[in-house]
Parts: C-alpha cells; sequence; structure tokens
C-alpha cells in the first residue's frame, strides 16, 4: 500500500547521523543523498526519505503522527532504541517491551528523532498457546 515515507529536518547533517545509526542496527546501509540533498534510505523493499521542506519553511514534526518500522525481534528493537539515543534521539513513552491487548502481542520501541518526529520499531510477538 506505501511506497515511502518521508519526514522534514532543519539539519540534514545531524539527521544523516541519526537516521545512519538508526538503519545499521537494523542491517540497513547508509543513506545516499540525491541532487536535491534529499537523504534515502532503502531498506527490505521500503524507501524512508528525510529532507528539507520545498517549501522553504521550517521542518515541523506530526502530532499524533508515528512511523514505524517493522523489525526482526525484540533483540534487533532494542538495538534500535539504544542506537537511536546514542544517536542523538529521544526515548518517549514506556520503555522498549511487549504491550498487549486485542488478542496481539506487539514488542515496541518508541524515540523521537532529533527534529521531533515520533519514530516506532515493532515487532509482532507469536500468538500465546
Amino acid at each position: 500500500m506505501f511506497s515511502h515515507m518521508m519526514v522534514g529536518s532543519n539539519d540534514l547533517a545531524r539527521s544523516r547521523k541519526f537516521y545512519d545509526s538508526l538503519f545499521a542496527s537494523i542491517g540497513g546501509k547508509p543513506a545516499i543523498q540525491d541532487d536535491k540533498g534529499r537523504l534515502i534510505y532503502i531498506h527490505n523493499g521500503s524507501m524512508f526519505l528525510v529532507g528539507s521542506p520545498i517549501d522553504g519553511e521550517p521542518a515541523t514534526h506530526a502530532n499524533g503522527g508515528t512511523i514505524g518500522f517493522a523489525v526482526d525481534g525484540p533483540e534487533q528493537a532494542d538495538a534500535w532504541h539504544k542506537a537511536g539515543v546514542e544517536a542523538g534521539g529521544t526515548a518517549i513513552e514506556d520503555a522498549p517491551g511487549v504491550r498487549s491487548g486485542n488478542g496481539m502481542n506487539l514488542y515496541l520501541a518508541y524515540l523521537r528523532d532529533p527534529d521531533g518526529n515520533k519514530l516506532c520499531a515493532l515487532h509482532r510477538m507469536p500468538k500465546a498457546a
């Protein structure tokens, strides 16, 4: 359904440090940069981009919005969270862990990137027998 996600940044060098670290923690490659200066991450068939707003106005984050990244397990979610905090992100909400409800068990880890965008690493846990 989705082709890509893009967030704005007011400091692309800071964002590159943050997102290069975040994606490396889950086996991704560093950004490639296009001729417009946008950072492009391609991983597991998906594309995530970071760029300065085209209209020249400051980048802002979406209040109530979350961008979710699928990870392979709790260990990868924890590594993702740790890498993000060490690269300038902010840990938010509850500590990484299992959240249960509606017949689902999800392992979730939440961060805000240096520009305030809310991010989540998500792993769907096996259903209890």
